[in-house]
This record gives structure tokens, sequence and C-alpha cells, in this order.
């Protein structure tokens, strides 16, 4: 008798629902998470209150998500016990797995985004107002922080000092991505439109096309480890 095996969808699929129902049994890591976030722009604001220009506000924002990306993506493979990996390799495959880590990771962290830019202008006074360029420079920027710390977090999980290897690893990867992200999100509050920085969306989905790549060739040794 052929068992037909699930198509690469249907895994990737069944996966995200697997995460979604993990994290929501775990509601209290993206309530810590929650409260750094907003922890940290109410620090700022006490900080900068009054001398706070778009360019810093700009450049904040995007640090704390930068550090809230690092400290949400670390938890991706904490909880992936022996057993439970053994038993997700037997079902699917790596790539399936990978995947659907990044994908769940990009989901929340847009969220993240969305919550810290209206914290920002609730706390800032309003500074930035928001285009639809800028609104696809914070997803996709996302998404390259998600894509590139997903893998490094994978490669963490296998040593015991895994946040101050994820750290080592993460930082420096996403460093370039950052800056990047920075300049064209500052460029679109100051009124610049999608032409203005398309080639900087084009080199950023270039930099998530190619970690995502990395990613499909190196997870599954992590994976067999």
């Amino acid at each position: 008798m052929n068992i037909k095996k699930p198509s690469l969808f249907s895994e990737i699929t069944g996966l995200i629902q697997r995460e979604v129902v993990l994290e929501w049994r775990q509601k209290h890591v993206f309530g810590g998470i929650f409260l750094y976030l907003v922890s940290t722009i109410f620090i700022c604001y006490l900080a900068f209150r009054g001398i706070m220009s778009l360019e810093v506000w700009n450049a904040l924002f995007w640090i704390i998500m930068a550090f809230s990306s690092l400290n949400l993506v670390l938890k991706s493979f904490q909880d992936e016990t022996t057993g439970r990996k053994l038993y997700l390799y037997t079902l699917v495959s790596p790539t399936s797995v990978i995947i659907s880590k990044t994908v769940i990771n990009a989901f929340v962290m847009i969220v993240l985004g969305v919550v810290g830019f209206l914290f920002f202008n609730l706390f800032m006074g309003n500074i930035a107002s928001a285009n639809l360029a800028y609104w696809l420079i914070l997803i996709a920027g996302v998404f390259g922080f998600s894509s590139i710390l997903t893998v490094v977090s994978a490669i963490a999980s296998q040593t015991k000092n895994n946040f101050t290897l994820m750290t080592i690893l993460g930082f420096p990867l996403i460093l370039p991505l950052l800056l990047l992200v920075i300049r064209s999100a500052s460029s679109t509050l100051q009124g610049s439109g999608l032409s203005a920085i398309s080639g900087d969306l084009l080199f950023i989905a270039l930099l998530i096309m190619i970690s995502l790549t990395l990613s499909h060739i190196l997870f599954p040794y992590l994976w067999k480890d």
C-alpha cells in the first residue's frame, strides 16, 4: 500500500498551525517581548523628550526592532526537545520546518512593528507619519530579520550558550540590513515614494532570498544532528 507523501505546502501550513497553537499556549513569551518593546520605547521617551528629530526617531525605532527580533527569534528552537525533533523528523522535511518558523516569526514581528510604531508616535508626539512605502519597508525589514535570525537560532540551539552565540552571530549578520532599512525608512518618512526606494526594496528582497537559500541548504544538516 502506497502512502501519499504530503506536499511541501501542506507540510508548511500544518507546521504553521502547530506554531500558532504553541504560541497561544505560551502567551507569556509574547507578553514578555511586548513588555520589553513598550518599556524600551518609554525609556527612549524619557531620555529624548523634547529633543527628538525624525532621523533620531527612525533610528531608535529600528534599533529597538532589531533587538526585539533577537529576543523573539531566540526561542524558535529553544522549546524543541530531542523527542519532538525526532518526531517531526519522521513526519516532515527540514525545509518545511525552517520555512514555517521563519513565517511565524515574521508574522509576530510585523505585529510588534505596527504596535511599536503606534506606541512611538503616542509617546513621542506623532512625529512620523507613515505612507505605503514605509509600511512596505517595515514588512520587508522585519521579514529580513526573521529569515536571517531564524537560521542563526537553529545554529545556536545546538550549543548550551545559545543566547551568547545568537547575539555574536546574529547582530553582525543583520547589521547591513538594519542600516539599509534605517536609510530607506528615513527617506519614506520624509516623503519619498516607492520609486525612490525601489532599489533598496530589491536589495532587501535579495538578502531575504539569500538567507532563505542558505537556510534550505544548511538546516537539513542541523536537523539531522
